[in-house]
């Protein structure tokens, strides 16, 4: 395939790597500091992008590609707000648009894991739930959408729950499940779910090692997403692969 990277930080240069590895090529490197290059991207000669740039550029570059009926898929968290407007638009476009905030094959099973958990736990009311997430101080966006995906899950599936917050939001209401985010170098991420008794502690860990796993699934997604049309999300994509 020929592929457009918009955003050209520490994943876009992995992706680029494994990309090129798998046998595709990279057309096109797009950042902040070359941004007026984008315009003399032909679309015709683009097959996807993989998009993971930065929460206040995310919603200009995938607009950029479902205008120009190129399939997109983006990493970028920290711009969810806006997602209905993309969702419209890539409907109004026919478009193929593909969002997830981990493209990790681990952390996508570690969201079937929570979600089985937080079903079990819901009678259980003596525990109290909470979740942390430690990043390089490189991230922008906190909590993590890794965490905020993780925190949706809990919440739909434990009843004395309706909503998350991050933990220096105080003070913490009584049906907020709470987040902490740390940033420390050089952890590629890591994301605690505990369940805290008096009596005993319940907890799941993922720990990401590098990148690598994350860029992998990005491209993978972009294989796997060339002839598809519509919103399609992690879940359709492991669907696929009988995961």
């Amino acid at each position: 395939m020929k592929i457009l990277l918009l955003g050209y930080g520490k994943m876009g240069k992995i992706i680029e790597e494994i990309g090129v590895s798998r046998g595709h090529q990279i057309i096109g490197k797009i950042n902040i500091d070359n941004r007026a290059e984008l315009e003399q991207i032909q679309p015709q000669n683009v097959d996807v992008i993989i998009e993971f740039s930065q929460p206040e550029a995310a919603i200009s570059n995938i607009r950029w590609g479902l205008e120009r009926g190129i399939p997109v898929v983006s990493g970028t968290t920290g711009w969810m707000e806006k997602k209905p407007e993309i969702e419209k638009l890539t409907a109004d476009k026919e478009g193929t648009f593909f969002y997830a905030s981990n493209f990790s094959i681990g952390v996508n099973v570690f969201f079937k894991v929570n979600q089985y958990l937080a079903q079990l736990m819901d009678e259980q009311s003596d525990y109290k739930v909470s979740i942390e997430e430690i990043h390089h101080t490189e991230k922008k966006d906190a909590p993590s959408g890794t965490a905020i995906t993780l925190a949706e899950d809990i919440v739909k599936n434990i009843d004395r729950l309706s909503q998350w917050e991050l933990t220096e939001e105080k003070p913490m209401p009584k049906d907020a499940l709470p987040i902490t985010s740390k940033r420390i170098d050089p952890a590629p991420g890591t994301h605690i779910i505990r369940y805290q008794s008096e009596i005993d502690d319940i907890e799941i860990t993922h720990t990401a090692h590098s990148r690598k796993g994350f860029a992998l699934g990005a491209v993978l997604v972009a294989e796997w997403i060339k002839d598809k049309k519509g919103v399609l999300t992690m879940d359709d994509f492991l669907s696929f692969r009988n995961f």
